[in-house]
């Protein structure tokens, strides 16, 4: 089944309130990010030695794997690897099961996400609890991520006050946030207490001492895995760098470009099990080595998940991280979708005004704009536009390369426009005229005047 974009930002852009208070919010947040950076004197430098480290270790991902697996399994770790979602599923299972795990707590991980864990898990008869705070309340409502930083950004306070008075019996209309920080606190620490197996993301893995690298603001990830003896760690496998020094890049940038923080409360590095306990790593492909094949699309590796091309998409900002049907949205989402089903995600390139301030404001400088329109070039050449689209296409691009043709349809436009009354322009017909009116044509200079331009 197709992912219907437009119908589904349509659905939240209906909701006026909603749409403008997520835009405003959005912009704050990247407003924030501008303010971090401009106080780092060479924010550039950064952004190039991290592209760089990305790029090296990208290309050489065979070599540094194997280097971090060894110094894991150096340090007591159990390492597993995952060719698929299912896969790194069946593994959490089985390790779960082997210590007869009934409840695990979960810090905030895209990958698990994207795997569809807590379903599967669920299913096994384990309770999953979400501890970082967006993602608990987005859990309680059944809902995805909306964001891979900010998950609940679409829900608004009064909102999550409706939802904590239901399921945990709260005060009714109380919207103040630091109280409702306050019962989530006191109900995810009982839990904390209650579980038998922590799991968290990896941020970063460090090849040369084969640690992890987890960065949250909330501490949960600490608290699940210093209380548990069993922490598991969910990790794609492009999240590995050469060495512990050149995480100093990463950290300086992630903060920064995800929330305008200087850097995130806690980076928490996982190294070997406590006395006592046991530390998995599994490494998941899930598709990235299909992305690895691509010619011009492999850099899309590099991203180290800020969200900040989201924060500052005049698209995404307006419709909704949910109308854009997978675990990570925005700009990054559109171009790491068609890559793992061009047909069912064909829609995601063309909801892009490809503006560039994705890829202005990406920390590791992935051309993202640029791969929007290679994309878009792909679903036509593989014949997967839908009809309306390829066949509006097809006339324009007739028009377009006939001179004469193109100077006839634009004076019948400009005509046309003048003489029709707005019912008639304006109608359920015209996508472009519901939320704007339409640019007046001006009229061009003659011919005389044209090339006379550029003599002098």
């Amino acid at each position: 089944m197709e992912v219907d974009f437009k119908n589904k930002s349509r659905d939240f852009v209906s909701d006026v309130q909603r749409s403008k208070w997520h835009d405003t919010a959005l912009w704050f947040v990247r407003s924030k990010r501008d303010v971090a950076v401009m106080n780092v004197d060479n924010w550039e430098e950064l952004r190039n030695q991290a592209s760089n480290i990305k790029e090296h270790c990208i290309s050489n991902l065979d070599k540094y794997l194997i280097e971090f697996e060894a110094n894991a399994k150096k340090n007591g770790v159990y390492i597993h690897w995952a060719i698929d979602g299912d896969e790194h599923n069946e593994i959490v299972g089985k390790i779960l099961k082997s210590h007869n795990i009934k409840k695990l707590v979960k810090s905030k991980s895209m990958l698990t996400e994207e795997c569809e864990l807590n379903p599967y898990l669920e299913k096994q008869g384990i309770e999953v609890i979400d501890t970082d705070l967006g993602e608990r309340i987005i859990q309680m409502r059944n809902e995805t991520p909306s964001h891979i930083v900010l998950p609940a950004i679409h829900i608004k306070k009064e909102e999550v006050s409706e939802l904590f008075a239901e399921k945990w019996n709260t005060e009714k209309g109380n919207n103040d946030p630091e109280y409702l920080t306050y019962q989530a606190r006191m109900s995810l620490r009982k839990d904390f207490l209650s579980a038998d197996a922590a799991l968290t993301g990896v941020n970063f893995a460090i090849a040369e001492t084969g640690e992890v690298v987890v960065c949250t603001n909330e501490g949960n990830a600490d608290l699940g895995v210093n209380i548990t003896n069993l922490q598991i760690h969910s990790m794609g496998l492009e999240k590995v760098i050469p060495k512990r020094k050149h995480l100093g890049v990463f950290t300086r940038m992630l903060a920064r470009s995800a929330t305008g923080q200087a850097i995130t409360v806690y980076t928490s590095h996982f190294k070997k099990p406590k006395l006592q306990g046991e530390m998995h790593v599994i490494i998941v492909d899930n598709g990235r080595s299909e992305r690895l094949k691509k010619d011009y699309f492999w850099t899309s590796l590099k991203c180290i998940r800020c969200g900040a091309c989201m924060n500052t998409c005049p698209i995404y900002r307006r419709s909704g991280g949910h109308s854009y049907g997978y675990t990570i949205p925005g700009p990054i989402g559109a171009i790491l979708t068609p890559n793992i089903d061009l047909k069912k995600y064909s829609d995601l390139p063309f909801a892009s005004t490809l503006c560039g301030s994705c890829s202005d404001v990406c920390p590791v400088k992935i051309d993202i704009h640029n791969q929007l329109y290679k994309w878009r070039q792909e679903i036509g050449k593989n014949n997967v536009l839908p009809k309306t689209k390829s066949v509006a296409m097809g006339i324009a691009g007739k028009i377009l390369e006939k001179p004469k043709l193109f100077k006839f349809v634009f004076k019948i436009g400009r005509i046309t426009l003048k003489i029709l009354p707005d019912f008639i322009i304006y109608n359920k017909w015209n996508n472009w005229g519901k939320a704007r009116t339409m640019p007046e044509i001006k009229k061009r200079k003659n011919d005389k005047q044209r090339k006379n331009i550029g003599k002098y």
